[in-house]
């Protein structure tokens, strides 16, 4: 199914751990963002963006799964509510090689929503628990679940609990929790990722009240300094928008929160090491900025800086030649 550069079996791939992760954002997290963050990080966990059941079932699923063995560990996640779906699924995820299988139990937008995907299956603890049963039977690998706190009309702590007891029974050992509610009606998905107030109490009552379940912490960090705090509570912490505007910070992952001692990669050697599958995706016909659309976040904090995400966002697109393009950008980073 999968390409030349598709994965190996999950038992040689590099070991999963939940300490830092870097959220699925539909848009954002496709397999060249992954493979650009994966030079920045060995040890964070990536997820894909969300992929429905019905795109895997009935569509492209070859597209759907690709991936690069140098992005693992690596998470499916899957948006549906149909158990035997999933399951079917987290088949497929398994054979083409992924370490994990999420639940999205969080997305808040109209278009998922009525299709019974994401945060308004909080209103639904027993599918959702059906769900990661019938995927658990499907697989050997993990079966996690992202979720929120809540949603309007569903938002107290009893509610929350019941729902986290309810899915921890059906075998969910492992929850990414959103720290904000949802509102599924009035707000959009941009909103409700920052209208809903940040509630990390909460999400800390349930790692209090369920402490033999693994708790991953989301929403509204931005510094590994804050990811410290948080990992005195929570098992892991995981990254959104900030480990994508600002991607340089996955840097220092590795040795601050994960104890290596390998030197920290520079930016013109992550352009550097990037260049070779650049190329390929060039020359396989595809477009550079394809993959440079995600790297913008390297040329932050720096004199130049402005220029390289300028090079590689409005000059990309009148370029004769985007490699030598390329190689004007990483000038910029040189010593850097």
């Amino acid at each position: 199914m999968l390409d030349k550069h598709s994965c190996s079996p999950a038992e040689s791939n590099p070991a999963l751990s939940r300490r830092f992760s870097v959220a699925p954002m539909m848009d954002w997290t496709d397999r060249h963002c992954r493979f650009f963050l994966r030079l920045l990080s060995k040890n964070a966990l990536l997820y894909t963006e969300m992929v429905t059941t019905g795109a895997l079932l009935h569509g492209d699923a070859e597209r759907f799964l690709r991936h690069d063995d140098a992005e693992h560990p690596l998470a499916l996640q899957l948006g549906g509510s149909t158990p035997a779906d999933l399951a079917a699924c987290a088949r497929m995820a398994q054979a083409a090689g992924y370490d994990e299988v999420n639940l999205n139990v969080g997305c808040p937008s109209d278009r998922v929503q009525n299709n019974m995907i994401g945060a308004c299956l909080m209103a639904h603890p027993a599918l959702v628990a059906e769900c990661v049963k019938a995927m658990r039977d499907a697989v050997s690998i993990p079966v996690t679940v992202k979720h929120r706190i809540g949603i309007n009309g569903r938002d107290s702590y009893a509610q929350l609990c019941d729902f986290v007891g309810t899915v921890r029974d059906a075998g969910c050992e492992s929850f990414t929790v959103h720290a904000r509610i949802a509102i599924l009606e009035g707000l959009s998905p941009k909103e409700n990722r920052d209208i809903p107030p940040l509630r990390y109490d909460v999400a800390a009552l349930l790692k209090a009240d369920f402490p033999e379940l693994e708790f991953i912490l989301n929403g509204g960090i931005k510094t590994l300094e804050e990811c410290h705090t948080h990992l005195e509570v929570f098992d892991g912490v995981m990254l959104g928008r900030e480990a994508y505007h600002n991607s340089y910070l996955l840097a220092e992952v590795d040795q601050q929160l994960f104890g290596s001692t390998a030197p920290i990669i520079t930016r013109e050697q992550v352009l550097v090491q990037l260049r070779p599958y650049i190329a390929a995706h060039i020359a396989a016909g595809g477009a550079m900025h394809h993959i440079t659309r995600h790297i913008l976040g390297l040329g932050q904090g720096f004199p130049g800086a402005r220029r390289f995400r300028q090079l590689l966002s409005a000059d990309i697109h009148k370029a004769k030649d985007q490699l030598v393009l390329l190689d004007q950008a990483a000038q910029l980073l040189e010593g850097r």
